[in-house]
């Protein structure tokens, strides 16, 4: 689960059925209003959308499993870009460092065969890209 910085919706992913939801919420407390909406739906492709985080901007970034990749989507759920990464099974993104300037992102070696392995020896590994985006501080929630 990722939050909007103003807070007025959180953003989840569904690996098996493909669908990135958006839920609205109060901006005052927090809780949700109404129900999730499909914001945006990757059921028709062969990797399947993993964890997320939302920059500062607003802008999502999806660890997409079994693709290499990391995609961002603006506020609107418009493509941005691709930052490829050398590990097959991408798992989640998450901003850190001083200043939140470095995305961290993890990787998994689940479902990969010898061969791929071969292919994508950096899998399993967390991998830090420099001056990517400016992330947020991540936001409380009370539970």
């Amino acid at each position: 689960i990722c939050f909007a910085p103003d807070r007025k919706n959180a953003c989840f992913t569904d690996t098996e059925t493909g669908l990135i939801m958006r839920q609205d919420l109060d901006p005052a407390d927090g809780w949700p209003t109404g129900e999730p909406e499909v914001w945006r739906d990757f059921s028709y492709k062969k990797w399947g959308v993993d964890g997320a985080v939302i920059d500062a901007e607003g802008n999502m970034w999806n660890a997409q499993w079994g693709g290499g990749r990391i995609a961002s989507y603006d506020p609107d759920g418009e493509f941005l870009e691709v930052l490829d990464i050398p590990a097959r099974q991408v798992t989640c993104p998450a901003f850190g460092g001083a200043d939140l300037t470095t995305l961290y992102v993890t990787s998994a070696t689940q479902g990969l065969s010898a061969a791929q392995l071969s292919d994508f020896p950096d899998s399993g590994k967390v991998f830090a890209l420099h001056g990517v985006a400016q992330g947020q501080a991540e936001h409380r929630v009370i539970l």
